[in-house]
């Protein structure tokens, strides 16, 4: 019981650094958040950002990442 709640909480770190790291490394792209799609309004004083081409990309990329995992696992 215990060793299983060990190795989940190992697990949840080693996931929370590996998202960590990606932030950080995603932080860096020029290009990220200013693809096709993503909508900048600009108007007197507010300004509204919607990454809907970043939003897409990103769970493309996560739901590969995700499938290649469950494959692995199996």
């Amino acid at each position: 019981m215990m060793s299983d709640i060990g190795r989940w909480l190992i697990g949840a770190g080693v996931v929370l650094i590996v998202i960590g790291v990606a932030l950080l490394a995603l932080g860096r792209l020029p290009w990220l958040g200013r693809l096709p799609g993503d909508l900048l309004i600009e108007r007197d004083n507010v300004t509204i950002f919607i990454p809907l081409g970043t939003m897409l990309l990103v769970s493309l990329l996560l739901t590969l990442i995700a499938n290649l995992l469950a494959r692995l696992w199996r």
